[in-house]
């Protein structure tokens, strides 16, 4: 059904912008005087929740992430102007420092390599911050130890105590994100003492037991959501939460596998119309109650079509 799945968007600073990903086609950077339209289409399509990505300029980058959190953020501006024209939607965030920092990464980095500790007092000024916009749900993305309970009693503490968290409890260290770090350009930059990747904190590939034990601390520290990502390769990480635990299983049908499937089917070797429904079913089927992809307004669109 189209009101499990959430729309992911991407967010410049600025108006009258709407720039095609060109690893992923069909998806855009938008400003938010243009993404308020897409909203709009998609909630009459029947979506009713969305996940919002910013593309952070340079200049408003540093090694601590501070603008994640300054009052004049456009991100932040525009998740409440987005609640105030849309308040019937589910707006998710992302919390992590890679947007905002100068070295690319989900943390703190210090000494060459991400300082796990280090960066849990950042993270809840973030969502301190998101919560305050207007954010119904928060997507901590970045994978440190004991975020979510550092989180959770933040936003408690700051008197938040209905925003929602979604956890990324299984992201793997994949090979599918690219088009993702193409539109925020964000991926890990180059230098001596910077960690060339994120395998020091996001999953091996291999590893399905990690999952169970991320799951249960996320679990125990308080998540409301937890995630799965990406979701094809991992359908079986994705059966084995839904398996073991009594809260919601998301899954992230990340741009690298959306972007395949329109390759393929641009090329004519698959149909639309028949693989994207058949691949989203799949991820359900696994246990997937709410799911991620940059499908959602196709799908909705081919449900509707359907009666």
């Amino acid at each position: 059904m189209p009101d499990q799945l959430v729309y992911p968007l991407f967010l410049v600073d600025g108006t009258g912008i709407k720039i095609e990903v060109p690893s992923l086609p069909g998806n855009y950077r938008w400003s938010l005087d243009l993404l308020l339209g897409e909203i709009q289409e998609a909630v009459d399509l029947g979506i009713k929740s969305f996940i919002l990505f910013p593309a952070i300029p340079e200049e408003h980058k540093d090694k601590t992430a501070t603008y994640s959190y300054d009052e004049n953020n456009f991100y932040l501006k525009a998740a409440t102007k987005i609640k105030g024209r849309f308040p019937q939607v589910c707006l998710i965030s992302d919390v992590a420092m890679d947007p905002y920092n100068v070295d690319g990464h989900d943390g703190l980095v210090g000494e060459g390599k991400v300082l796990n500790d280090e960066t849990l007092p950042i993270l809840a000024k973030m969502s301190i911050a998101q919560a305050k916009a207007g954010f119904d749900v928060l997507g901590p993305s970045d994978m440190m130890d004991g975020r979510i309970a550092y989180i959770r009693q933040a936003l408690d503490e700051a008197g938040y105590v209905d925003t929602g968290i979604m956890a990324y409890t299984a992201k793997y260290a994949s090979a599918f994100y690219g088009p993702f770090r193409d539109a925020l350009d964000s991926a890990p930059v180059e230098g001596e003492d910077i960690p060339k990747d994120k395998k020091t904190y996001q999953m091996d590939p291999a590893n399905k037991k990690e999952a169970l034990r991320e799951a249960m601390l996320d679990y125990e520290e308080g998540a409301d959501f937890m995630m799965v990502k990406p979701a094809l390769n991992y359908l079986d990480v994705i059966h084995i939460l839904n398996e073991n635990f009594d809260i919601p299983i998301a899954a992230y049908h990340v741009s690298g596998e959306c972007a395949m499937l329109a390759a393929a089917c641009k090329n004519g070797w698959l149909e639309f119309d028949k693989a994207m429904p058949e691949t989203l079913l799949s991820i359900h089927r696994a246990g997937a109650q709410v799911i991620l992809t940059y499908f959602a307004k196709d799908y909705a669109k081919w449900f509707r079509r359907q009666f």
